[in-house]
């Protein structure tokens, strides 16, 4: 794997991603440690985590995975230099008070997390810091359309630029990004940041995968104008692209390949556990197995070669999974199976928007 720049920033990264939000809910401290080991062994050099992990949230587990991720740089000498460490800041709360309380991201707000952060972690910088979702309402997690009376903005962009560019000058940030944004959301950061002198955001991180290809409708356009490396979360769609949800869906309790989806009822409300997202990933999963590749291999594969992905982060609970997923890297789609790929989207859109 050969490192890829992130925007025009100096930060090279794997074009495959360790996120991290398994650790501290799934996934325990030992065997937590262990994935991270064996990802840098194999070449990943690209951690991606948030304040807000474990998932899904909780008071309990508030925080939980970057303290594993810090407690692995303090046992594990020289690690922490050997990798591009990334977190994000919580947006509003969403209904998660023990997050962040109000309705804004206040110059207050993040430099508290980022401090809360940087402790968690027992480092001194991070290198990529992201918004993990805007202060604006924006149509994301599942929610399809933007609505302008459910906007509730309270902080201006210029000032969430701001309160991150002194982070920078601090030096407890190098470079920032942003997650599960829109079109106008990046192009509004990158003019700000031009037009007041302030740091430039390197990257977006947005959901991209064989049932949500919604980068394709016009963000990437924008990511590959304004110079923004896209990094693609939920490559498997939360496990539906693995095909281990084919023939027991994701409500069967005698489920012996447990995911995410079958273990929390709150997951099985959101974009990925609706039955419509089901039925297309069963589509994709027979199609990779017609064509001699097993659903994991062509859903990364996917991902890992569309000239829109900077780097891929994949999510897992074992290493074993972690093997099976670098595994993938190098597997090439053929024209015929990227055009039947494309002929399934047509008739089934974006069910897991």
């Amino acid at each position: 794997m050969q490192p890829v720049q992130l925007g025009s920033s100096d930060l090279l990264v794997s074009p495959i991603c360790l996120g991290t939000m398994t650790f501290g809910e799934q996934v325990d401290a030992a065997t937590s440690h262990a994935i991270l080991h064996h990802a840098v062994e194999r070449g990943i050099n690209f951690i991606d985590t948030a304040e807000m992990y474990s998932v899904p949230a909780r008071p309990e587990t508030f925080g939980a995975t970057e303290h594993i991720i810090g407690d692995w740089f303090a046992h594990n000498l020289g690690m922490r230099q050997r990798v591009v460490l990334a977190t994000k800041v919580a947006g509003p709360s969403r209904g998660m008070p023990w997050v962040r309380e109000g309705s804004g991201m206040t110059a207050a707000d993040i430099q508290a997390s980022c401090n809360a952060s940087l402790r968690r972690l027992q480092t001194d910088v991070i290198d990529l810091y992201q918004i993990h979702w805007p202060e604006r309402s924006v149509p994301a997690f599942g929610t399809m359309y933007y609505d302008p009376a459910t906007e509730r903005a309270a902080t201006p962009i210029h000032a969430q630029l701001e309160a991150l560019g002194r982070l920078v000058n601090q030096g407890k940030v190098r470079h920032i990004g942003l997650s599960n944004e829109t079109p106008y959301g990046v192009h509004e950061f990158a003019r700000l940041a031009d037009l007041h002198g302030l740091p430039r955001i390197v990257s977006v991180q947005n959901p991209f995968c064989l049932v949500n290809r919604t980068v394709e409708n016009a963000l990437d356009e924008s990511l590959h104008r304004l110079g923004v490396s896209l990094l693609a979360y939920s490559p498997l769609g939360f496990g539906l692209l693995t095909g281990k949800y084919d023939s027991v869906g994701i409500n069967d309790a005698a489920h012996t390949q447990i995911g995410r989806l079958s273990l929390y009822d709150s997951m099985k409300k959101q974009r990925w556990g609706r039955p419509e997202a089901l039925t297309a990933a069963r589509r994709y999963n027979q199609l990779a197995k017609a064509n001699g590749l097993t659903p994991t291999q062509m859903a990364l594969a996917f991902c890992y070669t569309r000239w829109q992905v900077a780097s891929t982060i994949i999510g897992v609970t074992s290493v074993a999974q972690l093997d099976e997923n670098i595994n993938a890297w190098g597997t090439r789609l053929t024209p015929e199976v990227l055009q039947e790929i494309d002929a399934i989207r047509w008739e089934v859109r974006d069910p897991a928007v």
